[in-house]
């Protein structure tokens, strides 16, 4: 149990600030803008965060098998939303030509 609350802190303290600041389009001035990822990247990396909570808090908190277990079933399913936009982000960023 204290490693999935290890876990849950140290993907709160880097997943969602980051993914809140790309989705936002809130980034450092000194990041050039032909790097700038699009806002795709940061809802991907917030869909990607998603899942850690859905998945941990249930168990930490002794919720019913059945609860944990649709929780965790919707974690992956928001997982592979995520993964599927970065994809689909990374995609369409290479049609354009930009690196």
């Amino acid at each position: 149990m204290t490693w999935q609350w290890i876990g849950l802190t140290i993907f709160s303290l880097t997943l969602l600030p980051a993914g809140l600041a790309i989705a936002t389009g809130r980034l450092p001035a000194r990041l050039p803008a032909r790097r700038r990822p699009p806002r795709a990247y940061g809802w991907a990396v917030l869909a990607l965060y998603a899942a850690a909570p859905l998945n941990a808090i249930p168990r930490l908190t002794g919720a019913a098998p059945r609860v944990s277990l649709a929780l965790t079933a919707i974690a992956g399913i928001v997982a592979v939303a995520g993964c599927l936009l970065a994809a689909l982000a990374s995609l369409r960023r290479a049609g354009d030509g930009t690196p």
